[in-house]
Formats: C-alpha cells, sequence, structure tokens
C-alpha cells in the first residue's frame, strides 16, 4: 500500500502544481498592478530574498562588509510577484499532501478498526465454541457413568 501511496502523491502534487498556476499568476497580476500589494506584499520578501542572495554570493567570493544596493523597484515587484506564485504553488501542494495524508491514516485505521472487530468476533466465537465443547464434554461423562453404573448381563 505504501508503494502505491508514493507515485499517487506524487501525481497528484504535480496536478496540483499545474492547476494552481494559472491561480498563482493571477494573483502575481494582480500584485503587479495594486500599489498597496506591491509595496507591502512584493516589495518587502523579495529585497530580503535579494540581500541573503547577495550577501551569501559575496561572502562565497570573499567580499566582507561590502554593502548591497537594494534592487529597484521593478525588478523587486517582479521578484516579489514570483516569489509569492512559487510560495502559492507551494502551499497549495503542501496542502494537498497534508490531506493525502490524512486521508491515509483514516483508511488504515478504519481498517485496522474492522480488523479488531473481526478479532473480538473469532474471540467470542472461539469462546462459545469452548463452553460448548466443556458442556458435551460433561453430558459425555455423565452418560458413560450412567453406562458404567448398569450391571452387565452375563452369558449362562
Amino acid at each position: 500500500m505504501v508503494v502505491g501511496a508514493f507515485p499517487i502523491a506524487k501525481l497528484l502534487y504535480l496536478g496540483v502544481r499545474q492547476m494552481s498556476k494559472p491561480v498563482a499568476n493571477r494573483i502575481k497580476a494582480g500584485a503587479r498592478r495594486s500599489e498597496f500589494f506591491k509595496n507591502y506584499v512584493c516589495l518587502p520578501p523579495a529585497q530580503i530574498y535579494h540581500w541573503i542572495e547577495m550577501r551569501t554570493k559575496m561572502r562565497i567570493m570573499g567580499f566582507r562588509g561590502s554593502t548591497i544596493k537594494p534592487l529597484n523597484e521593478d525588478a523587486a515587484a517582479e521578484l516579489g510577484a514570483e516569489l509569492l506564485g512559487e510560495t502559492i504553488i507551494f502551499v497549495i501542494g503542501g496542502g494537498c499532501m497534508l490531506l493525502e495524508y490524512s486521508r491515509q491514516a483514516t483508511n488504515a485505521r478504519h481498517k485496522e478498526e474492522e480488523q479488531n472487530a473481526t478479532i473480538t468476533s473469532l474471540q467470542t466465537q472461539l469462546a462459545e465454541v469452548t463452553l460448548t465443547t466443556e458442556t458435551l464434554d460433561a453430558r459425555l461423562r455423565e452418560m458413560n457413568r450412567i453406562l458404567l453404573s448398569y450391571p452387565v448381563p452375563t452369558k449362562k
């Protein structure tokens, strides 16, 4: 079951990613048009991302303490919109993966409950059969005792 679940999860993720791209593109387009969205949602993460990326590159190349110029507004808005789009796709895909995991866990729990119910039923039936066997065994012993109490006729 686990082996079959992994390719299904991959296909599900790829399907959701493909379906969420148009949604992300519409949100990105709206973000580019709206000044509020551009200034408060797109630009700050883009500038932070640019600063971290450039600082890391500078340290790798051996430059320490150099100042990093912020991106111009258009480039930052574009980068911020791309980051937003990728975040949306990632969140939707991650949500689908969590839902699939939850569904699989629920199915496994139901299967385990069914197995426990079957085991309980079989244990009850076994107890009933054991009781019936013991009752029949007691009756058989009683019949043997009664048969042995009769005198045996002798041949004359």
